[in-house]
C-alpha cells in the first residue's frame, strides 16, 4: 500500500494544485527579473569578460584602491584615541580577572606608545606613528566600530579579502571586476600589488577568482617585480610566436562556438590576448622614469630605507594603473613571515622597535598616493579602502611589551568618491577593546564599497554548487551613516 507521499503524486487536484503553484512560481520570476529585483550575476559575452559593464545604479565611484597591512595593525596606537587607557596606565582591565587572548593571558593595560593630536581643521586626534596619513585627517572617514570573525591572520586575511574565513571564495576584486569589467583592454581589470618584503601569509587567496570565472582573479605584479612569463622567449621566433598564436586563436575560435558555455575556455582566450596586449602596455605602467622629481620624493622613492622606496613605488604603480582606468588595485603593507613583527604589522613582543620600523615605510609613500590621488582629480570617482585583518589588545601580553590579537573592535577608514571627509563612526569602549556603538562587520564594510560602485550586494551573485553565492553571503547592510 503507498504511503501518503507516494499517494499524493496520484491524486489529480494535488497535481493540479502543484502545477498551478510552480506556473506561478516561474511568472513571479520573469516579473522580478524583468524588474530587476531578482538576484542574478551580470551578462558577460563570452568573447570579452572583461568588456566594461553598466553598474545596478548610478555609480559614486568607478574604481578601489584598497591598502591592506598585513599583522593586524593597532588601532590604538595609530587612529582610536583613548583617554581613559591613557589615564589608567599600567592597571589591571576592570571586569576582568584572567583575560585570556589568542596567545595567553595578558598583563595590565598600557597606554598608546606614540602621542596623539589633533590634526587638521577637524582636530581628529591621530598619533605621531603616521604624522603623514595624520596631516589628511581631514580627507579621512574612518569606521572605529569594525570586528572580526577570527583572530587569527590567515582566517582574518581571507575574510578582509572574501567576506569568508575559509580559502575558496573570491576576492572583492575578483567580485567587482566580475560586475563591472575593466574601463582598459590592454590592462589587467584588478592587480594585487604585494609588499616589497613579500606576499601576505595567505598569499593568492586574497585575491583568488575562487569560483567566478578565471579571468577574475587578480593579475599579480609590483614595481620591482614584472609580471612573470610575459615576455616572448628569446628562442622563439617573433613570426613563429605570431603564427602560434594565430592558429591557437582559430582552435580555441572553433571550440568557443560549439560549446558557448565554457567559461573555462572563454577565459583562457581573454587572457592569451590580454597577455599578448600587455606585452606591450604592462612595460609602460610600470616604467617611472618619467615621473618628475617632485614626484620621486612625493612618495620616497630616492629614500634611504630601500623598503620605504619600494613601497613608495608599488604606490605610484597603483596611481598609474588606477588613472589607466584599472578598475581594483590592492596595494598590500607587510609581508609574512615567521618571527612576530619582522616584516608586518604584528607586534606581540616589542610593539615599540616594531612599529618605529613599520610606521615611515607605511606613511610617507600612502600620504603621497593621497595626494596625488587628490590633485590629479582622480579621487572625484575613486574609492579609496584601507584595511588591517583585526585589531589589538589594549593590555599588552604578560611578560611582554607588546599587544595581542584583537576582533573585537578595530578601525578601518575611506577616502575619496561618495565617502564624508573629517567624519567619524562607530566607537570601542573607553579601553578599545570592543566595538560598542554603531557596531560593523566585514560584510557591512564589503556592502558599502559594492554600493559606492553602484551595486547592490544582494543582487550581486554567482550560482554556485547549488547555492547563489555573494560577496557578503546572507549579511550586510550599506554604512548609509558614512556616505556623502
Amino acid at each position: 500500500m503507498l504511503d501518503f507521499p507516494r499517494r499524493r503524486f496520484l491524486d489529480r487536484r494535488m497535481f493540479l494544485g502543484d502545477f498551478a503553484t510552480g506556473v506561478g512560481g516561474i511568472a513571479l520570476a520573469a516579473l522580478l527579473a524583468e524588474q530587476g529585483l531578482l538576484a542574478a550575476g551580470p551578462d558577460i559575452g563570452p568573447d570579452a569578460p572583461l568588456a566594461p559593464r553598466r553598474a545596478h545604479f548610478t555609480p559614486r565611484a568607478t574604481r578601489v584602491l584598497h591598502v591592506f597591512c598585513t599583522g593586524a595593525v593597532s588601532h590604538l596606537d595609530t587612529f582610536d584615541y583613548k583617554p581613559e587607557l591613557v589615564k589608567r596606565h599600567g592597571q589591571p582591565m576592570p571586569g576582568v580577572d584572567k583575560l585570556v587572548t589568542f596567545q595567553g593571558e595578558n598583563g595590565n593595560l598600557a597606554r598608546p606608545l606614540w602621542a596623539f593630536k589633533p590634526r587638521g581643521q577637524s582636530g581628529k586626534m591621530i598619533s605621531d606613528l603616521l604624522p603623514h596619513v595624520a596631516e589628511l585627517a581631514d580627507q579621512l572617514c574612518f569606521v572605529h566600530s569594525l570586528t572580526s570573525k577570527t583572530n587569527t591572520h590567515g582566517p582574518g586575511e581571507c575574510y578582509m579579502s572574501t567576506g569568508f574565513t575559509l580559502e575558496g571564495y573570491p576576492s572583492m576584486g575578483a567580485w567587482v571586476s566580475y560586475a563591472l569589467g575593466s574601463e582598459n583592454r590592454n590592462l589587467p581589470a584588478y592587480v594585487a600589488i604585494p609588499d616589497p618584503r613579500g606576499v601576505p601569509q595567505q598569499g593568492p587567496s586574497n585575491w583568488t577568482n575562487g569560483f567566478l570565472p578565471a579571468v577574475f582573479q587578480g593579475t599579480v605584479f609590483n614595481a620591482d617585480t614584472p609580471i612573470a612569463n610575459l615576455a616572448r622567449p628569446e628562442s622563439v621566433a617573433k613570426d613563429a610566436d605570431r603564427a602560434t598564436r594565430d592558429l591557437l586563436k582559430l582552435l580555441n575560435d572553433e571550440h568557443l562556438k560549439r560549446h558557448p558555455q565554457d567559461t573555462e575556455l572563454s577565459a583562457r582566450i581573454a587572457a592569451y590576448e590580454l597577455a599578448a596586449r600587455m606585452q606591450l602596455s604592462a612595460p609602460e605602467v610600470s616604467d617611472l622614469s618619467g615621473e618628475s622629481a617632485a614626484t620621486r620624493r612625493l612618495y620616497g622613492l630616492d629614500d634611504r630605507n630601500r623598503i620605504l622606496a619600494g613601497f613608495g613605488r608599488n604606490c605610484l604603480l597603483a596611481r598609474r594603473l588606477l588613472e589607466r582606468g584599472v578598475r581594483f588595485v590592492t596595494v598590500y603593507n607587510g609581508a609574512f613571515a615567521m618571527g612576530e613583527g619582522a616584516l608586518n604589522w604584528d607586534g606581540h613582543r616589542q610593539i615599540k622597535s616594531d612599529y618605529d620600523r613599520h610606521g615611515p615605510i607605511l606613511d610617507k609613500p600612502l600620504a603621497g598616493l593621497l595626494r596625488d590621488l587628490k590633485a590629479r582629480g582622480l579621487l572625484d570617482d575613486t574609492l579609496v579602502l584601507w584595511t588591517t585583518e583585526f585589531g589589538r589588545m589594549p593590555t599588552f601580553q604578560k611578560g611582554t611589551q607588546g599587544r595581542d590579537h584583537n576582533p573585537k573592535g578595530f578601525t578601518a577608514w575611506l577616502a575619496g568618491a561618495g565617502v564624508k571627509r573629517a567624519f567619524s563612526f562607530g566607537a570601542t569602549d573607553e579601553f578599545g577593546h570592543k566595538a560598542v556603538q554603531d557596531v560593523v562587520t566585514v560584510h557591512d564594510l564589503h556592502a558599502t564599497v559594492l554600493h559606492l560602485l553602484g551595486l547592490d550586494h544582494e543582487r550581486l551573485t554567482y550560482y554556485h554548487n547549488g547555492i547563489q553565492r555573494r560577496l557578503t553571503d546572507v549579511h550586510g547592510h550599506v554604512i548609509k551613516q558614512i556616505l556623502a
